[in-house]
């Protein structure tokens, strides 16, 4: 049997091409999350196919040429740009004789990299143990009881199913961490409402320029860097307009192609702070070609945690790149829709922190429509229990 190498940070890309528009964008996506999590790529393999092979994912054919490679490079590791199954993961490591992992498995190493605070920790956790849960196969060595001693016939439990158990205890003790951490944030956010604070979040697709942009808006030092998720926790900063006071900015997780279902459901309670938002900032990558792409994906993202309904500003950043002029764009109602800026040079800031100023204004003025609705149904209530009081007094003189 091949020696499997020392050097684990160095792997082949497989990426197969079944028809759709993005398949070269996302292939390119895969190379970044590979660097960004610290892995050499020795080679990519490219192929095309109408539909997976259910034993092998890529083909008989496709994957003898793989192990060749592998065998020639004495490649540690190869990674899917798919999500490949349980069956499939373990045909192609006994077919290729190495590491297999798939693009799941890498976004959830780098989200395991990046995560600095406890609740961040917690929710990986959390993601790495649901998808682990579904891969215990071939791991069902019978640990049961004597089966042919009196009193203890049977097959006992097997080793999957007490691995299972394990890990569903593990799960169920970092889900009640995760609610306490999550009623902590609840009592700051009514905190913020109480004293009337503006809540913004800023969204948007991996690597758009979301850190560099909170970093200027609130003066704040998090982590930036030219990498897919560099920013996974999130983090609030105070900011103060001139004439509208204090508003509170949270920087937030980025989103990308086929982000992981488990990653979307574990970081639900990190991304509450989005789906409470009075306010979005979409920050679009202005340079990107494929830019249009991105915002319907995040779109869909955020519609999938229901946070669809939540007003938006698109934020086209990075256009000192374009050569953009600075600008702002108005909707049908007159308000801000549309911000061109380059978060790096700050060029086209005023714009967005008018963009803030309005969005704050209007929002005062919505309460106090509301507190002048409510206290004239309250007048209205007090007047109607005068009158029925007053009707029947005059009853009783009659």
């Amino acid at each position: 049997m091949q020696q499997i190498p020392a050097d684990t940070e160095a792997a082949i890309l497989v990426s197969i091409d079944f028809g759709n528009s993005d398949h070269s964008e996302s292939l390119q996506e895969l190379r970044l999350l590979a660097e960004t999590a610290g892995v050499r790529t020795l080679a990519i393999i490219e192929a095309r196919r109408q539909r997976p092979d259910a034993a092998l994912f890529a083909g008989s054919g496709k994957v003898q040429e793989i192990a060749e490679l592998v065998e020639r490079l004495e490649a540690p590791l190869v990674i899917f740009n798919h999500d490949l199954s349980p069956a499939q993961m373990r045909n192609l490591t006994t077919k290729l004789n190495t590491r297999v992992i798939d693009r799941t498995m890498l976004i959830l190493d780098i989200f395991a990299q990046r995560a600095q605070s406890h609740e961040g920790k917690v929710q990986v956790e959390i993601a790495q143990l649901k998808y682990l849960s579904t891969r215990l196969v071939g791991m069902n060595q019978d640990m049961g009881q004597q089966k042919h001693a009196v009193g203890a016939r049977g097959p006992g439990e097997t080793k999957l199913e007490l691995d299972r158990r394990k890990l569903d205890k593990r799960v169920h003790l970092l889900k009640e961490r995760l609610e306490q951490l999550q009623r902590q944030r609840d009592v700051r956010r009514r905190a913020r409402n109480r004293h009337d604070v503006l809540s913004v979040s800023i969204v948007g697709y991996t690597n758009a320029g979301k850190s560099t942009l909170f970093n200027k808006l609130t003066k704040a030092n998090v982590y930036v860097a030219n990498q897919l998720f560099a920013t996974l926790d999130t983090t609030s900063r105070r900011m103060f307009t001139e004439d509208e006071g204090e508003i509170v900015v949270s920087d937030t997780v980025g989103f990308i192609r086929h982000l992981p279902h488990s990653l979307v459901a574990a970081f639900r309670s990190t991304l509450e702070e989005t789906i409470q938002a009075d306010l979005l900032l979409h920050v679009v990558d202005a340079s990107n070609p494929m830019r249009d792409d991105q915002i319907s994906e995040v779109n869909k993202v955020l519609a999938e945690i229901d946070a669809a309904g939540i007003p938006q500003v698109l934020v086209f950043n990075k256009i000192d790149l374009l050569d953009v002029p600075p600008s702002v764009e108005r909707d049908e109602y007159g308000r801000i829709c549309r911000v061109f800026l380059s978060a790096k040079s700050g060029a086209g800031l005023e714009g967005l922190r008018l963009a803030l100023t309005e969005a704050k204004t209007a929002r005062q003025v919505a309460a106090a429509n509301d507190h002048g609705v409510a206290a004239s149904d309250q007048v209205a209530a007090v007047n109607i229990k005068s009158a029925a009081a007053s009707e029947n007094q005059t009853n009783q003189d009659e």
